[in-house]
């Protein structure tokens, strides 16, 4: 079974190419799932037809579904929403506000994610296409399975096993609603559902995440950014789709500048996703809407259509291995990334002001976005180790006690900042 996540910044042609992967994959004979979870839904219009809450049949060998976001929560999160619901009320809270209030920020995004465990342990199909949403909400979830974990082992059991002893005594010294066994089972399911998706999505042989981007440079940082946290988090990355490329032929000077530009940005593309393999899709002349633009928009990515596992196959591992790594090593953080295979005289990093870290060797350049807890620290130097070269951060002193959990922490948060997201 492939899970294929496509996601980027709003607007950049994910929803497109998330049902031009799907086409191409029912063509093969795949029985493909092609879900959107943005609350904004934008797949039916993609296939220019009606597709609900439920999987419609869009094809031979294709389904969609645009996940219900309300059902969802009301299936992963409503006992819960209802007894804090009960604690609002209780405490005076209006109900409206209570509502809203005992939703967790990033659970919406979370509950339409839960579903993609439900379809692949359905066994019903072999493909899963997700058309996520705009990046900083579809990232939220990276942090929530090793809350989520930590609360179950650490939490949760002296919690249940307090409550069952406490519960008759403080029921005849308070009217405070009190949590019932059947809550806790619904958290501990819930926990569950969250350690099979990261057990999923984290999983290469399975998952593959895709960044789909246009060649302009506020979206090429948002999805350097979106391409660290996902290295950080151990999601792999396998490719780049570069959306809306104005053709070769397009030669009316009206376009020059853009053009110009274009040839710019697409060079920072190759710099900062190396060694990712990089699509290109040019700017069609007509919206790509429709089953016919959609194959032709397949064709333009994956190639002509082959057998499965050949050229053409979108399941395929565009990219093995890691392409970055961070880890402690000692008194150093260590930002791990692979080199060309090309000889090099020396290596000479440079921080800019956007805490990224451009690495210079001879001709060959590389943008790296770091995240929140390595922009702190001092680097110390680099080397080489094998294919990689290994840059050190300082994390002595008072940055010392910046732990894995921490950096990813912070750099959830850094996230949520900077583009945009729910904190």
């Amino acid at each position: 079974m492939r899970i294929l996540l496509y996601t980027g910044k709003g607007g950049v042609g994910k929803t497109s190419t998330s049902a031009a992967t799907a086409l191409r994959c029912a063509e093969l004979g795949y029985r493909t799932a092609v879900v959107s979870t943005d609350p904004a839904h934008s797949l039916g219009d993609s296939f220019d037809r009606p597709i609900g809450k439920d999987m419609t049949e869009l094809a031979p060998n294709l389904w969609g579904q645009e996940i219900d976001l309300l059902n969802q929560m009301d299936k992963y999160w409503g006992k819960v929403q209802s007894y804090l619901n009960t604690i609002f009320a209780w405490r005076g809270m209006d109900s409206l506000v209570a509502e809203e209030a005992s939703v967790l920020p990033g659970m919406e995004e979370l509950a339409c994610l839960m579903q993609i465990t439900h379809l692949a342990d359905s066994g019903l199909y072999d493909v899963i296409v997700i058309d996520a949403a705009p990046t900083g909400s579809t990232l939220q979830l990276l942090s929530f399975p090793d809350m989520a974990r930590w609360y179950l082992e650490k939490i949760f059991p002296f919690q249940r096993k307090t409550m069952q002893i406490a519960r008759p005594l403080m029921r005849r010294m308070t009217d405070i609603p009190m949590p019932e066994d059947d809550l806790f089972e619904s958290i501990e399911e819930l926990v569950g559902y969250l350690a099979r998706m990261n057990e999923l999505l984290s999983d290469p042989t399975i998952s593959s995440m895709r960044l789909v981007l246009n060649p302009e440079k506020m979206v090429i940082k948002e999805a350097q950014r979106a391409y660290t946290y996902l290295n950080l988090y151990g999601y792999a990355v396998d490719a780049v789709i570069c959306n809306r490329v104005f053709p070769k032929e397009l030669v009316d000077s009206y376009f020059d500048i853009w053009k110009n530009a274009q040839s710019e940005n697409l060079e920072l593309i190759r710099e900062a996703f190396h060694p990712l393999p990089i699509f290109e899709v040019p700017f069609f002349p007509q919206e790509v809407t429709g089953t016919e633009m959609l194959l032709r928009m397949a064709q333009t990515i994956f190639g002509s259509v082959g057998e499965r596992g050949g050229e053409g196959d979108p399941t395929n591992h565009y990219y093995t291995g890691k392409p970055q790594e961070i880890f402690r090593q000692n008194e150093h953080y260590v930002l791990s990334i692979p080199l060309p295979l090309v000889e090099r005289d020396h290596v000479n990093l440079h921080r800019s002001v956007f805490d990224e870290l451009i690495v210079r060797i001879g001709n060959w350049k590389r943008n790296i976005s770091l995240p929140m807890g390595l922009a702190k620290l001092e680097i110390d130097g680099a080397k080489y180790v094998d294919d990689r070269l290994n840059i050190f951060f300082n994390a002595e002193g008072e940055d010392a006690n910046v732990t894995p959990d921490a950096l990813k922490a912070n750099a959830w948060q850094n996230l949520m900042t900077r583009i945009g997201g729910k904190s």
